[in-house]
């Protein structure tokens, strides 16, 4: 599962600065990010925040999306309130068969640049967070569906879901969940593949080409420590020091 997340704004800013368009990124700093819950040092899915997003019909400059992808379907605010938590993460092995992703999945993909991303570990009736990261300090790009939302005032908003996978061996370890039959993990695109998942689907080979993209990302590329809670009376708060290292004497197998 992929329910909680840090998202600074560098990470948001990759893509648009691989482009090297400074302009733009300049009018991304200047327009959008103040429209964002940026910088997310911690941030829940169920929280609903805003974050940046690249699509394949904006590939290189972002839009303000927000977490919980909201069906073109759906067509009242009780309704939406009712899926939204639910659509936090998308199944990426069923994404082309739930009503609530098959349209995203066939034509509306994203790309969502985060920090690292916290997983919780269950030991001895207790849960440890973890935070997972890239080794060399990168930015994480995470697989999404997005989907364009109006209601019936005439407003829209954008929402995301990322896209999920079988766990690799790094989160076997740490995502040990006893009510899931499989440990998961948010699907992470290499730098080669990031386009690839961007890019339009030939209608017959479509789901043989997202098929292709859902290979288990290395485990020896992701770093994981365990941090302070994330939940509860001892939650700090979205404050940077979230992330940092913390150890905890009962876990004496990380």
């Amino acid at each position: 599962m992929c329910y909680d997340i840090k998202a600074g704004l560098e990470a948001q800013l990759k893509r648009a600065q691989k482009h090297g368009d400074l302009q733009a990124i300049d009018e991304i700093i200047q327009k959008l990010v103040p429209l964002t819950d940026l910088p997310l040092h911690h941030a829940t899915g169920f929280n609903h925040p805003e974050v940046l997003i690249y699509t394949n019909e904006s590939p290189f400059f972002p839009m303000v999306a927000t977490w919980g992808l909201v069906p073109p379907w759906v067509n009242d605010e009780v309704q939406l309130k009712k899926i939204w938590n639910s659509t936090i993460n998308a199944r990426g092995e069923t994404i082309f068969e739930k009503p609530s992703f098959k349209n995203a999945a066939n034509n509306n993909r994203c790309i969502i640049y985060i920090d690292g991303f916290y997983e919780h570990h269950h030991f001895n009736g207790k849960t440890f967070p973890f935070f997972i990261k890239n080794k060399t300090g990168k930015p994480l790009a995470l697989a999404g569906l997005y989907s364009l939302y109006k209601d019936g005032n005439g407003g829209k908003i954008t929402t995301f879901t990322i896209v999920t996978t079988k766990g690799n061996s790094l989160l076997e370890k740490i995502h040990n969940n006893p009510k899931l039959s499989e440990p998961r993990m948010p699907l992470i695109l290499t730098e080669e593949d990031e386009d690839k998942w961007l890019n339009p689907l030939i209608e017959d080979l479509k789901e043989s080409r997202i098929k292709e993209l859902k290979k288990e990302y290395p485990a020896e590329k992701l770093e994981a420590y365990t941090v302070k809670r994330l939940r509860g009376k001892a939650y700090v708060g979205n404050i940077a020091e979230i992330s940092q290292p913390f150890k905890y004497e009962e876990l004496t197998n990380f």
